[in-house]
Parts: C-alpha cells; sequence; structure tokens
C-alpha cells in the first residue's frame, strides 16, 4: 500500500501536462490539440467547476468572490493532479496559492502559455465569461495581472513557451517538440546517475 502510493507522483509527474498562463493565452485550445496528439485525456478545470457547481464562474465569483472560487478551484486541482495521462488546462489565477504551486511542480510537467497582455486583449475582448476583465479598462487590468503572475507561472513552469502569433497546430507542435526533447534529456539523465551507481557500486 506504501509502496503503491510512493509511485503515484513519479508516475503521474511522467505521464502528465499542466498548461499555466493567462486567461487567452490558449491553454484550453491547445491542450485540446496537444492531448490528442499525445493520446492523453484533456481536461479544463474551469469546465469542470463549472459541471460541478452547475453555474458559470462569473456567478460563482459574484456568489462566493475571488476567495470562493479559489477554494473551490484548489480543492479540484488537488484532486486532478493526482490522476495520470492527463493535458490540463488550469485556470489564469491557480498559481496564486502555493500549495497549488507546489501540485502542479510535483504531480507533472509545467508549461508555461505566454502572451503579451496586447496579444491578451486582443483574444478576450469580445469573451463576457472572464470576470475579472469586467472593468472599464480591461487592458489595463490585465497589465496589472501579468505583473503579478508571470513571475508566478516562471516559478512553476518546466517550459516557457511564447504563443505570439503562430497558427493553433504550429504552437502544439511547437510545444510537442520540447516537450520529447525534455523528455530525451531527463532520460539520459537517468541513465547516466545509473551508470555513475553501477560504477560506485562495483566491487
Amino acid at each position: 500500500m506504501g509502496d503503491s502510493s510512493a509511485r503515484v507522483p513519479n508516475e503521474a509527474r511522467a505521464t502528465n501536462i499542466f498548461l499555466v498562463g493567462l486567461m487567452g493565452a490558449g491553454k484550453t485550445s491547445v491542450g485540446k490539440l496537444l492531448a490528442r496528439r499525445l493520446g492523453k485525456t484533456f481536461i479544463d478545470a474551469d469546465h469542470e467547476i463549472e459541471r460541478a457547481t452547475g453555474v458559470r464562474i462569473p456567478l460563482i465569483f459574484e456568489i462566493e468572490g475571488e476567495s470562493g472560487f479559489r477554494g473551490r478551484e484548489s480543492k479540484l486541482l488537488a484532486e486532478l493532479a493526482t490522476r495520470s495521462h492527463i493535458v490540463l488546462a488550469t485556470g489564469g489565477g491557480a498559481v496564486l496559492l502555493e500549495q497549488n504551486r507546489r501540485l502542479l511542480t510535483e504531480y507533472g510537467t509545467v508549461v508555461y502559455l505566454r502572451a503579451t497582455p496586447q496579444d491578451l486583449w486582443h483574444r478576450t475582448r469580445h469573451d463576457r465569461n472572464r470576470p475579472l476583465l469586467h472593468t472599464a479598462n480591461p487592458l489595463a487590468k490585465l497589465n496589472e495581472l501579468f505583473a503579478e503572475r508571470d513571475p508566478l507561472y516562471r516559478q512553476v513552469a518546466h517550459l516557457v513557451v511564447d504563443t505570439g502569433n503562430q497558427s493553433l497546430s504550429s504552437l502544439a507542435h511547437r510545444l510537442e517538440q520540447k516537450l520529447s526533447e525534455r523528455a530525451a534529456v531527463q532520460d539520459a539523465n537517468k541513465a547516466a546517475a545509473h551508470a555513475n551507481r553501477d560504477r560506485t557500486c562495483a566491487p
């Protein structure tokens, strides 16, 4: 029993991909395509919260405030992260809580989809399901969120990918390549570590 539970983080870390980034960064769109390419299950954290509560996220913010929503989000992440073979699109503010950051880095490969506030505003300006952007100046709010969260995204990310203006297909392909390169480096490091250990243990 103890051995089995101890293996869960290692297995999850090897098979899970967690996408982080601000709203409009493309986590859901890229995540769906990447999951299909890699044969993994795609999960959108925000959609899971809406499915569980039966209401849209703006209403959760209105009734429970951001702190109430973050509590629901943190509880959901704790459950989802322990699964394996998933591509998870996290909410833009998931990295605000330290326990979420620790969970993401422990149970998967974290990819930060980075975009400029101007690009994010262009992509989200007609989306009414973004409660934090229900303000007189959404671009100023995005600049504020970027300044606050960019360091946190970088802190948890194993890979940082600038989304720019490339197509969804090109972005998913580029990300798949980066993940493959990282896996190859990890495998080489493991092989080297095993070889060194064998030499050390040799009589």
